[in-house]
């Protein structure tokens, strides 16, 4: 039997500050470094290393640092980083923020130990995103396409229902013309026991559960959980994609929460807050996660990332949505004003974006008039939301025949394309004709972002 000479155990903690401890007397401790903690009444804990520094570590405890004292608590520090026991037996299986079952099965049998940290990825074998990926939803596929690779996030705001279309997504997620295997991996943090239900209930109901990789930390759960759910949630999705060759959609919410987290052991460490009494690396820290998304030459697999997080007080302003802007590319915007209306998905696709859609969409990939519906319909529904703004002012009864066109055309776009059923699956073709079918409603002389080769091909009037 051998001993690692590496791990030390002290009791020596100083200072015990929110989920931080800080340990005296330490040699040899390195940052990121696993600690395993025994309270005075036997229970053993997890903890991270957060600095270390002339003979004092600090060390983040994942389960909370209640019961913790500074005279009968024992700190022994392993010598390792944290890792993930990974294996194609977690498809269809939950696990707490920890990586620890909570399906009533037992643990897996791990075929590797990976560091959740993972692995950077070389810019120059990354591989451009440019296959298309329907999820079913038309606000989506049509207007705001996510491709393979791509890391593209919902800013959402409380009560909205953006769990309801992550649940969606999940279910509908497919690449086109491929038999390639395809799963999701589901990261919650700091969500309620209801939501945990709904997810849990909404994977098994619809039989997507199969291949569903979920990693839940609740909402009564340690906070300081919360900074390690999805990174072992995308540590998972890197073994399935790079191991076993899979197609994974990464789904993390609510990264608010997440935030929250960062800002309070911030906040017990004493740094210097930045925006709002965030620390001043959140970026860094956030990108950490983000950049984890893409496609690497030479390997079938790949992952998609789709964030969701919660604006507070709907303020795209805030430095969560700020922030996740700058690293992502795009995002789908909801709205209240929709959500009020009784629309589902609320998806306001104005201040909605996906950059990588132009690489993703065209013949071969969705068709040939993909590019130029969409940005057809985006422009009439933005002239109509205008001449919506000035009724408010003028009246309807001052508006032209024009604009009374484009006012009716933005009230049906919202609710015969942008409102569908919570398990309405739209093919792109489906939600392509629907997009005609609403421009059919304009003279032609107005379709001026389509070429005339496919206004004679797919306009309803030219096919009868």
């Amino acid at each position: 039997m051998s001993i690692d000479i590496k791990a030390r155990e002290y009791s020596t903690v100083r200072e015990v500050a929110g989920p931080l401890i800080i340990v005296e007397g330490v040699e040899d401790v390195a940052y990121g470094e696993v600690v395993d903690i025994r309270t005075p009444e036997g229970e053993t804990r997890r903890g991270q290393v957060l600095e270390s520094r002339r003979g004092v570590a600090v060390v983040q405890v994942f389960e909370g640092t209640r019961g913790i004292d500074t005279s009968g608590t024992k700190v022994r520090f392993t010598g390792d980083i944290m890792r993930l026991a990974v294996s194609a037996d977690m498809l269809g299986r939950f696990f707490d923020g920890s990586g620890r079952p909570i399906d009533g099965s037992p643990e897996i049998i791990p075929e590797d130990r990976l560091p959740i940290s993972g692995a950077a990825i070389n810019p120059p074998a990354r591989a451009y995103p440019n296959e298309f990926i329907q999820t079913g939803i038309s606000t989506i596929d049509g207007m705001n396409t996510l491709v393979r690779g791509q890391k593209l996030p919902i800013f959402s705001g409380a009560g909205m229902p953006h769990n309801e279309l992550a649940a969606q997504i999940a279910r509908q997620a497919r690449v086109l013309r491929t038999e390639e295997s395809f799963s999701v991996v589901f990261a919650g943090m700091g969500i309620t026991h209801e939501e945990a239900s709904f997810f849990m209930n909404d994977f098994e109901r619809t039989g997507a559960l199969e291949r569903i990789v979920a990693f839940i930390n609740l909402a009564d759960d340690p906070a300081i959980e919360r900074i390690i759910t999805p990174r072992m949630a995308l540590t998972a999705a890197e073994f399935l994609a790079f191991e076993y060759d899979m197609h994974v959609l990464v789904i993390l919410t609510d990264m608010t929460n997440y935030c929250n987290a960062l800002r309070e052991i911030a906040a017990a460490r004493e740094e210097v807050p930045g925006r709002r009494g965030y620390p001043g690396y959140m970026y860094t820290d956030l990108a950490s996660n983000y950049e984890r998304a893409g496609r690497i030459r030479g390997r079938k697999g790949s992952i998609t990332q789709m964030p969701i997080l919660s604006m507070p007080d709907d303020d795209i302003t805030h430095p969560i949505p700020d922030l996740t802007g700058y690293i992502t590319e795009g995002q789908f915007v909801l709205s209240r004003e929709l959500h009020r209306k009784g629309i589902y998905p609320p998806v306001d696709v104005l201040p909605s974006l996906s950059r990588l859609m132009n690489e993703g969409i065209g013949e071969g990939r969705t068709r040939d008039d993909h590019s130029g519906v969409s940005n057809q319909l985006y422009a009439a529904y933005a002239e109509g939301r205008d001449v919506r703004d000035l009724v408010a002012v003028v009246g309807e009864e001052a508006l032209m025949d024009r604009d009374r066109k484009y006012l009716e055309f933005a009230d049906r776009f919202e609710k015969e394309f942008v409102s569908q059923g919570r398990d309405e699956n739209r093919t792109i073709e489906q939600t392509l004709d629907l997009g005609w079918n609403l421009l059919s409603m304009l003279p032609e002389g107005e379709l001026k972002r389509i070429e005339d080769r496919y206004i004679k091909k797919y306009h309803p009037k030219h096919r009868g």
